[in-house]
């Protein structure tokens, strides 16, 4: 019970010491509640921008990633060419190429693939 005690001790020492060698070496900041405050347009001076994000590549990347998943599925039956129920593998094949091209037509209609609006 005394060794807890004693490594409780140790644990709570090395945790307050590593604090007030964080607080010491730490970054000191001149910055007042006025500097900090954003300007009348909500403007944060000291926010970092954003980088400018296409929401057209976003969209063809999850298109991208939608297809690549069924494909990963299509080729699974190649190897089950040896199974018992060739029949249930066919349709079952032809349903996931047939998911493939409905998705692939839905997004050419709906313009979800060109580059220029």
């Amino acid at each position: 019970m005394a060794t807890m005690a004693v490594l409780s001790l140790v644990y709570f020492f090395i945790s307050f010491l590593l604090l007030l060698i964080s607080l010491m070496i730490g970054v000191k900041s001149d910055k007042s509640r006025e500097k900090v405050s954003p300007f009348e347009c909500g403007f944060d001076p000291f926010k970092k921008s954003r980088v400018p994000f296409s929401l057209r590549f976003f969209l063809v990347t999850v298109i991208f990633l939608v297809f690549d998943v069924e494909v990963a599925l299509l080729f699974p039956l190649g190897l089950l060419k040896f199974a018992s129920d060739l029949l249930f593998i066919g349709v079952s094949g032809l349903v996931l190429i047939m998911v493939l091209v409905l998705g692939l037509m839905h997004e050419w209609n709906q313009g979800g693939l060109n580059w220029i609006y």
